[in-house]
């Protein structure tokens, strides 16, 4: 396994080791996922001294890609990004390929284009993990209203590039991201990119990218750029509104001196802390950032994996693995979202009652065995035992 510093990497090794794997861990520090050379030949000595059955990594690595196919071993990744720039490269369409990747439009996008072995697989929880931490510790530090932790992207690329960009396209871009702030479960960002623009795009934004990649202007642009910009709006705004009608805490490391109505706590360790905030609020709150097109990001899991009551945005594929309103709460917009935190604030019998079906949803259904079970199903197809 290539150990990086992906939140779910513990808990995946955790579970190939309880499933009777062992597991040896390659780690550098990669500039570039593409080209590597001292990596790659570390990695090719290391792979070439022992016998392994397959590689490891959270995510894909076209350059541990590249070594794995020399070496004719079979290279496994599980995407929890969406999307992956690093996927769009030559490299993967190598046969010695078993790409597992969260999110459904992904799936399609890639199997459109004649990867083979590309495969749907959701994200999940560990709540033998999670279990273990809330029976151990006290959550009265972490009872909160309504909490949301992540970042508000307050840093992004588009606010460094946008007084360099034309009347015409800095008008563009922000109606663009004005309709998509307010807009969940489907997006408008692709489309918006038309050739024109992209054109016009390309005199202020430099691309650049390794030999093998065929990733391109629109897919960077939108991603690197415009998404993160987007997800700064919908969070700012959301929170803000929220707070004027409810007790709003928020776990960061951002810079929240515009949220004068906000709780602050600082940021949270994701393995001794996240947990007990999950388990301690009455509200969690999930805006999942508009790169992630279809599927659950790892938060939604983690929330219910911890017993948390979960208001979220709504994703298409959602109602592939929960009820609406029986395992979790979706909104559809700004002031849906008010109207459902109001309205669950008030309720607490149903609110617990919905947090207790999500967690057990999730403990029976989408925990990290059941996954990796699903996993080396296909590698045993692929003839991997």
């Amino acid at each position: 396994m290539y150990r990086w510093k992906a939140y779910n990497y513990k808990d995946i090794k955790a579970a190939f080791l309880s499933m009777g794997y062992e597991v040896d861990e390659v780690w550098q520090h990669l500039e570039s996922y593409d080209v590597a050379p001292e990596f790659a030949e570390k990695l090719s000595a290391d792979l070439r001294a022992k016998s392994y059955d397959f590689v490891f990594t959270v995510n894909y690595f076209a350059v541990i890609a590249e070594v794995c196919h020399e070496l004719g071993l079979p290279y496994v990744s599980w995407s929890c990004d969406n999307p992956l720039i690093s996927m769009h490269h030559e490299s993967v369409f190598y046969d010695t390929n078993i790409i597992f990747t969260f999110d459904q439009t992904n799936y399609r996008e890639f199997s459109g284009m004649g990867v083979k072995n590309i495969h749907f697989l959701p994200l999940c929880v560990d709540t033998k993990r999670i279990d273990a931490l809330l029976s151990s510790q006290d959550i009265t530090p972490y009872r909160n209203r309504v909490s949301f932790v992540g970042s508000l992207y307050e840093r992004n690329s588009y606010d460094r590039i946008e007084p360099r960009l034309s009347d015409h396209l800095r008008g563009y871009f922000e109606a663009v991201m004005e309709i998509q702030s307010d807009l969940y479960g489907s997006s408008v960002v692709e489309d918006a990119l038309t050739t024109d623009i992209l054109a016009e795009l390309s005199e202020y934004f430099t691309l650049e990218k390794s030999p093998g990649s065929f990733s391109d202007l629109g897919l960077i642009f939108s991603t690197t750029t415009l998404g993160y910009k987007i997800a700064q709006i919908e969070r700012k705004r959301g929170l803000d509104a929220l707070s004027k009608i409810l007790p709003v805490t928020l776990y960061t490391g951002s810079d929240v001196s515009e949220l004068l109505n906000i709780t602050y706590r600082g940021g949270v360790d994701y393995w001794s802390e996240l947990p007990l905030v999950f388990a301690g609020s009455d509200i969690n709150l999930n805006f999942t950032i508009p790169n992630i097109k279809s599927g659950l990001p790892l938060r939604i899991w983690d929330v219910l994996g911890s017993g948390g009551f979960l208001l979220t945005n709504f994703q298409a594929e959602t109602p592939m693995y929960f009820k609406e309103g029986e395992d979790l709460v979706s909104f559809f917009s700004r002031q849906d979202m008010l109207e459902k935190a109001a309205y669950y604030a008030k309720h607490d019998d149903e609110r617990c009652r919905i947090a207790s079906s999500g967690r057990a949803k999730v403990e029976k259904y989408h925990t990290y065995e059941v996954r990796i079970t699903e996993m080396l199903d296909v590698l045993g197809e692929s003839g991997i035992k």
